[in-house]
């Protein structure tokens, strides 16, 4: 679904002269899209929390089990309800001021230190909001409880997919501004090649430590091709320059 809308624009993009055009279409399927993918997300909440939590239960109780420390872990304290609410919202305050922060410093980080748009869009950013995630899912995955790794890593992955960015979309379009999922061809690429290596690894449902450093090798050459990724500004100043040379001869 994320990939509709770059896709037809990139298929187009030589094909239709008024690029205002082909921007107000590749906007309106990028609503259509992040409506529809915004509807699958929460079919795939009650999938999950209602109709089909017995399957999910089985699979994370066989996990519990296959954690050596499990004993440690039942006798510490648990938290009220009260206790819970107060603690999540306390949570969500600090996590969006941060957000907020973060997000202020990308135009100084991308303009003024020259960093890579691609590199902090595609690996510091997500490295900094999931960053509990990455932690808590390698810890389970230390004590053998795949399942639950997973469940935490998918799970916010999904919910970035299906309804953060989705969700911007509608979100750009209340406010009136041209907001799309129309992302650049490097960018969905790379998303596309690591759901299918990532599963490739995980249909076994076992892992061990040579496909864990195969993980983290692609990840690597990832982040250094978006290190090496021009900015949108810099591909457009080429283009700029090389319409000019022509035209000048």
């Amino acid at each position: 679904g994320l990939a509709v809308p770059t896709v037809f624009e990139h298929s187009l993009s030589g094909k239709i002269t008024d690029t205002d055009e082909l921007l107000s279409k590749t906007i309106d399927i990028s609503r259509s899209t992040a409506i529809l993918l915004i509807v699958a997300y929460f079919v795939y909440i009650f999938f999950q929390a209602r109709t089909h939590h017995g399957i999910y239960d089985a699979v994370f109780h066989a996990d519990e089990q296959r954690d050596d420390d499990r004993h440690k872990e039942s006798a510490k304290h648990r938290l009220t309800l009260t206790e819970c609410c107060i603690a999540l919202a306390v949570s969500i305050t600090l996590v969006t001021i941060i957000a907020i922060a973060l997000v202020d410093q990308i135009h100084y980080i991308v303009e003024e230190r020259h960093v890579s748009d691609a590199f902090v869009g595609l690996i510091l950013v997500p490295l900094v909001e999931k960053a509990a995630e990455h932690l808590t899912a390698v810890d389970e995955a230390y004590d053998n409880q795949m399942n639950f790794a997973l469940s935490h890593v998918l799970g916010a992955t999904l919910q970035t997919a299906l309804f953060n960015a989705p969700f911007a979309v509608l979100v750009g379009w209340g406010l009136d501004k041209p907001m799309g999922l129309n992302f650049e061809v490097f960018d969905l690429v790379v998303l596309l090649l690591a759901i299918i290596t990532v599963g490739n690894f995980l249909r076994d449902q076992k892992s061990n430590y040579l496909e864990g450093v195969l993980c983290v090798i692609v990840y690597i050459s990832i982040a250094v091709a978006a290190i090496h990724y021009p900015n949108p500004h810099e591909i457009n100043g080429a283009h700029g320059a090389t319409t000019a040379t022509g035209e000048h001869h």
